[in-house]
């Protein structure tokens, strides 16, 4: 298991797995007060954590599934990246898709991190690509069902 490098100024517990099989840690939110989001809103909610990975790894920003069937609430650019190199608080993008208000406390559980490896390429600039069996097809080229 890595172990990664995690400064918490929330004064609230670290993120950590729901389950045995968990991917991702929930996150919580370190607001000095409640914030209400209005329909159609999105917000900006501070963590408190500040990470250094390793070269080669990002972290993974998700949606809860729960707060997004219930609630209508969701993460604005998901995945969110924290890039290895950034030292800076981690904050999610909220975003309230329902017709109803959302307000998030402090201690709630909004997202999700998710540790995941990446690789870097560089580019092969060229005229013409191999073919393969899909081709060009794009979406909704195979249907429905």
């Amino acid at each position: 298991m890595a172990k990664i490098k995690i400064v918490n100024t929330s004064g609230l517990e670290l993120p950590q797995y729901s389950t045995p099989h968990s991917a991702g840690m929930d996150v919580r939110a370190a607001v000095d007060s409640p914030v209400t989001i209005m329909p159609g809103e999105r917000r900006l909610i501070p963590t408190g954590l500040r990470v250094q990975l390793p070269d080669g790894f990002e972290l993974q920003m998700r949606p809860r599934s729960g707060l997004a069937l219930k609630r209508g609430v969701t993460l604005l650019n998901s995945p969110g990246t924290v890039d290895a190199d950034f030292r800076g608080e981690i904050g999610v993008i909220i975003i309230n898709h329902s017709d109803e208000s959302f307000t998030v406390e402090r201690g709630d559980r909004i997202a999700q991190m998710v540790l995941a490896r990446y690789e870097r390429f560089c580019w092969d600039e060229t005229d013409s690509l191999d073919d393969s069996e899909r081709g060009d097809g794009g979406f909704g080229h195979s249907g429905v069902k």
